[in-house]
């Protein structure tokens, strides 16, 4: 499988480059996101790419939009991201970008919580909350909590952490009104989603969400959306509290990381051994059959 670590699209301008996407304008009002196939690992993009990701991210998020569709508009155009640029670059595209609403960005990830994991679980352990909610005493590492939580976080630059926030600061950097309706909106999509992928034997433990702005200041769900870098995905037959339970991600390059000597998670990152890309890239694509039950289309 051909991989795309950086794309090199001259036909269109290049707004900016994140951890894994590259994004460029079409007009005023329309933006070619193309899903690369970096990975970043404790926020730092490692050397190697992992082939086909980006397109499991891609097709993953198309799943989702659709399905999702009726809780809250998306930023999808339906236009061919091939049409839009050189017949020489479409091979840069095919499966792996889409064309969408160009927005006002939102500068809060919205992540809700259904299970007592990352760093909740650590924030839980020096204080009995997790973000400023209080949480009933005596609870396990990755129990299922009574209700979703809502807990934001202030989005970072690249390279950076991103960092929690509680409730009322969110309130106060956009508003209570646009708050409020990104926490409902928010946990509405965790559960329909979480409900769903019960039915394909996959805890959604936690995700996040990223929401923009039109014109008109209409919300719209953008980005992605439920994909295993945004998620953290457990099969269910092998859930269990008191550990942390084996995710369908990036858990083979984490891993690895921890055991690199001298490594303090900063870049650049150490090589990636072969056998952790090949790893790494067949969860990405068990995630995407045992929750779409499809195949990584050609």
């Amino acid at each position: 499988m051909t991989s795309l670590y950086q794309s090199t699209i001259t036909s269109l301008p290049l707004l900016g480059r994140g951890k894994v996407r590259d994004n460029y304008a079409v007009g005023d009002d329309k933006i070619l996101i193309v899903t690369t196939d970096r990975l970043s690992a404790f926020d730092v993009v490692m050397s190697e790419p992992i082939p086909g990701k980006g397109m499991v991210l891609n097709q993953m998020s198309d799943f989702w939009f659709d399905k999702l569709s009726a809780i809250v508009p998306n930023h999808l155009t339906g236009i061919a991201p091939e049409s839009v640029v050189r017949p020489e670059e479409a091979e840069q595209v095919r499966g792996r970008a889409v064309v969408a609403k160009r927005l006002q960005p939102i500068m809060v990830e919205a992540v809700v919580r259904g299970y007592l994991i990352g760093s909740g679980w650590k924030d839980y352990q020096a204080s009995g909350a997790v973000c400023g909610i209080s949480l009933p005493p005596g609870l396990r590492q990755a129990e299922k909590l009574q209700a979703p939580i809502f807990t934001p976080a202030a989005k970072a630059d690249l390279g950076e952490h991103d960092e929690n926030i509680s409730y009322a600061e969110m309130e106060q950097r956009i508003g209570k009104e646009l708050a409020a309706r990104i926490r409902e909106v928010s946990i509405a999509l965790y559960q329909a989603a979480a409900d769903y992928a019960a039915t394909r034997g996959i805890i959604i433990a936690d995700t996040k969400f990223e929401f923009g702005l039109d014109d008109q200041r209409k919300l719209y769900l953008m980005d992605e959306v439920l994909t295993a870098d945004s998620s953290r995905f457990w099969p269910a037959d092998s859930y269990a509290t008191g550990i942390s339970p084996p995710s369908f991600d990036k858990q083979f390059v984490r891993d690895y990381l921890e055991t690199v000597p001298g490594w303090n998670k900063t870049a650049p990152a150490p090589a990636l051994p072969p056998d952790v890309v090949e790893k790494t890239g067949a969860k990405y694509r068990e995630a995407l059959l045992r929750l779409t039950g499809q195949n990584l289309k050609d």
